[in-house]
């Protein structure tokens, strides 16, 4: 049962990055393509698309939160009684639902967190690009016309 639980909720990671990386592949092509020399540009957005796939698979599998499925957890002692028998969780129809949601929900934020960090990133990046071709000395086609013309 846990071997089943493991690859539902995998394949529910997977499921959740492919369609957020998907979502968010031509906004995070068009921002890489206007900061980044182009030849570049692609080798980032394929970065970009592996990462939202790391950062999803690893967020909504917990092995560590599974684990409890596995190992036996101590139950806490009554007062008085001597008597300690650890026990595993039993993986109820109740548990599959919550550990699905659990797996959803989990996927999204790491990968929402790490987007926000790409974004705020971009962001710094597009206001230096900016402020440097702002900067820029006119070219001799975009020269002011002069008095004679």
């Amino acid at each position: 049962m846990f071997f089943s639980l493991l690859v539902v909720t995998l394949i529910t990671a997977v499921l959740v990055s492919v369609i957020t990386a998907r979502a968010f592949s031509q906004p995070i092509q068009r921002i890489l393509h206007r900061l980044i020399a182009d030849d570049i540009a692609s080798a980032w957005v394929r970065y970009m698309t592996f990462a939202i796939y790391v950062v999803g698979i690893s967020g909504g599998v917990r092995i560590h939160s599974l684990e409890r499925y596995i190992i036996p957890q101590a139950m806490p002692r009554m007062p008085g009684t001597e008597i300690h028998i650890p026990t595993k969780l039993e993986l109820t129809p109740e548990r599959w639902t919550l550990e699905i949601y659990r797996t959803i929900v989990e996927s999204l934020q790491s990968i929402a967190w790490m987007l926000l960090v790409f974004f705020v990133v971009s962001l710094g990046m597009y206001v230096v690009v900016r402020v440097f071709e702002m900067r820029k000395p006119p070219s001799e086609s975009e020269s002011p016309p002069q008095k004679g013309e």
